[in-house]
């Protein structure tokens, strides 16, 4: 029997990550295809048909058909499904949501954008550089603020909050970030990747097609 949820996208993508890491920590086996940008494959009608930006991730829910992308709109998704990591209460739900918009206005760009940089996968030099770490130096203190005293960004348990950050946090080295300064993501950062089910990238997402073990 095939396995409940399909994702497609590429092994470097961080987005990507984010979801199979949901996926991963929630239980949930899963398909993963391989989208091969470099030949066009996310451009092309019939990736199109299904992820209607043109981009990755896509993740398939074969119990009801669904096409889902967007990252954060899949881990809420996920999270109302499976219910699991969505915050226990109404007031949790809307703070997690808050810093999934938090995470992808003031994070997630300048980490992404050094590393992309850095990596050959981007365009820019050094004045891009500068101001991406001045931008991450900011959003990480505060992040950093926001943990004193809490063990998760939100509640008293892990939630998609705490996941889509640091699905974009696992990346800082390669986009020349220093995390060692701020004491309470560094602890954070340390109880999240001691969760039952956790795996980095290189664990999670082959560069190329698997089906689910």
């Amino acid at each position: 029997m095939p396995a409940r949820f399909e994702l497609n996208g590429v092994f470097l993508s961080g987005p990507t990550y984010k979801v199979g890491l949901m996926l991963a920590l929630a239980g949930e086996a899963f398909d993963y295809v391989h989208v091969n940008l470099m030949a066009g494959e996310h451009k092309q009608p019939p990736y199109l048909a299904k992820q209607r930006y043109g981009q990755v991730p896509l993740l398939v829910d074969r119990n009801n058909g669904r096409h889902l992308c967007q990252s954060a709109a899949i881990l809420e998704y996920l999270a109302d499904t499976l219910g699991k990591f969505g915050g226990a209460t109404l007031d949790e739900r809307l703070q997690t949501r808050e810093w999934l918009y938090w995470d992808f206005d003031r994070l997630a760009p300048s980490i992404y954008r050094s590393r992309g940089i850095r990596l050959g996968f981007m365009k820019g030099g050094e004045e891009s550089l500068e101001l991406c770490a001045a931008n991450a130096a900011s959003a990480i203190k505060t992040l950093d603020g926001h943990l004193a005293g809490r063990n998760w960004i939100v509640g008293e348990s892990p939630t998609i909050a705490d996941i889509d950050v640091y699905g974009v946090l696992v990346y800082a080295a390669e986009a020349a970030v220093d995390l060692t300064p701020y004491a309470n993501v560094s602890a954070w950062i340390g109880r999240f990747e001691a969760l039952p089910g956790f795996k980095r990238p290189t664990d999670l997402l082959p560069p190329e097609s698997r089906a689910a073990a």
